[in-house]
């Protein structure tokens, strides 16, 4: 029996409750589509935070280190500045026309929002936003859709104050002073200065998850073709794949995991866009033009979507990408290709985490909040019956008894406020004391959440969580309610 031989499964008198138990609910397994696992025949995964996961702080801090230096050199007057992991959290939007960061619902409605590090008040982002909806599409939204973004906007963040200080070029826009930050944060990816320091020391960087070569061993096993397509150049695949899977394979070798291997991808054109392919002739990266269907086994540079299904031989609706950002890996795959699609949101772990911790606060908001609205209720009643009866008294009205009676009830609910304020601050600063959840936005979902809702068939937050599931799970997206059933229900 090899390291990864299934148990021998008891026989069904002997299942119990706790064995058919689902796994708790940071490991679980979220549906917006239902998805039948067994119809699945081809499995692409991209790498960097969805096979490969990193520390996010220190990923992000480190970036930020060379951005920062980037700027010194160039004389700007960022030698204070220090990374802040709590400035932005995934799912934030940066408005690069005024300077801001903000948090939207999941119509596009401002909800919250800073000005470089300083948190607005209500009064000043309802006075700058209104209920103008935010559009993706306008080059002025940049949306924080990956963890990669959290260096980027923390720097431009504390940049914004700078800028309104005085300290840093005349006549710079914030626009402007967004584009220069971008083109500092390209610069670091490309010219590998951040990559050679985490080839150096992978430890320090990346999160083993010993479930994941299971989960993928146990996917091909059932007959799925998996593949990795990624946006990184093969020699930090190799390193990188190797360093997370290979102590955990009978073989010692990522690579029986997969198909074919696709580096160099350009996500998101490689969904959009037909692009030549290259295949990998020798280590380190000899490549040559390559014709015709992939080949499995092979490395291959580039290339396109459209290639794979050719050579797979597999319709759209077969085919599962799981990526982790929910525009290059989710959004054009699943809105061009009619792929089927998961997303991995590693945050979603901490925050059910949080949110399972919150329950009975939460309980005691939720009656709260129901009392409310009973009293509010109430309260309309009185104010019209008030109302109604001073227009044409009734017999034995008495307009200071009933005033008396309307304060009452005004009282009542201003201690019920009271009471209700802490728990729904607390609620509000679950994961992020700034900003909150990632998937809400107050009582409603947040533009996060919308866009996931819209384009990922599945989310979780790794990849491994599937492996409770098994490769022939029917998975059911749960019956919603709508505003009209919940009084119902």
């Amino acid at each position: 029996m090899d390291a990864f031989s299934p148990p021998v499964a008891p026989p069904p008198a002997a299942l119990s409750a706790d064995a058919i138990r689902l796994p708790p609910l940071p490991r679980r397994v979220f549906c917006n589509r239902t998805l039948n696992l067994r119809s699945v025949q081809v499995i692409g995964c991209d790498m960097d935070y969805t096979l490969v996961h990193y520390d996010s702080e220190r990923w992000e801090r480190s970036a930020y280190e060379h951005m920062k230096r980037a700027f010194q050199a160039r004389g700007w007057p960022v030698n204070e500045l220090r990374f802040d992991p709590e400035l932005a959290s995934l799912g934030l939007v940066i408005d690069i026309e005024r300077g801001n960061l903000v948090k939207a619902n999941r119509f596009g409605h401002v909800r919250n929002a800073s000005h470089g590090t300083m948190v607005l008040d209500f009064d000043t982002w309802l006075s700058v936003y209104g209920t103008a909806p935010v559009d993706l599409a306008e080059s002025r939204w940049q949306f924080m859709n990956t963890l990669f973004s959290l260096s980027e906007a923390c720097l431009y963040m504390q940049l914004v104050d700078l800028l309104d200080l005085g300290k840093l070029e005349p006549g710079l826009s914030y626009r402007a002073l967004y584009q220069e930050v971008r083109r500092v944060l390209d610069a670091t990816h490309l010219e590998g200065a951040l990559k050679s320091e985490i080839l150096s020391d992978p430890s320090h960087y990346v999160i083993l998850d010993e479930e994941l070569p299971r989960t993928l061993w146990e996917l091909k096993a059932a007959g799925k073709k998996l593949l990795l397509i990624t946006n990184s150049e093969w020699s930090y695949t190799q390193s990188m794949m190797s360093y997370a899977f290979d102590r955990f394979l009978p073989s010692g070798n990522w690579r029986e995991l997969f198909s074919f291997v696709i580096v160099q991808a350009r996500k998101p054109e490689f969904f959009s866009r037909r692009a030549p392919v290259f295949r990998l002739v020798d280590e380190p990266s000899r490549y040559t033009p390559h014709i015709g269907p992939l080949v499995e086994g092979e490395v291959y540079l580039g290339g396109d979507a459209r290639l794979v299904e050719a050579s797979l031989r597999v319709e759209p609706d077969h085919i599962l990408y799981i990526g982790d950002h929910i525009f290059a890996d989710v959004h054009v795959s699943k809105d061009l290709l009619r792929w089927r699609t998961a997303l991995i949101v590693r945050e979603l772990e901490r925050e059910l985490e949080a949110l399972v911790a919150f329950r009975p606060a939460q309980a005691q908001l939720d009656v709260a909040m129901t009392e409310k609205v009973l009293l509010e209720h109430q309260l309309s009643g009185l104010r019209l019956t008030h109302l109604r009866n001073t227009r044409q008294p009734p017999p034995g009205f008495d307009p200071e008894r009933s005033n008396a009676e309307i304060r009452a009830l005004r009282g009542r609910l201003v201690e019920l406020d009271q009471r209700i304020a802490p728990l729904a601050r607390q609620s509000s600063e679950l994961l992020n004391v700034r900003w909150g959840p990632i998937m809400r936005c107050g009582s409603d979902k947040s533009h996060l959440a919308r866009q996931i809702e819209r384009y990922a068939d599945l989310y979780m937050s790794r990849v491994s969580n599937l492996l409770a599931y098994t490769p022939f799970a029917y998975l059911r997206a749960p019956r919603v309610s709508l505003p009209h059933e919940i009084d119902i229900e």
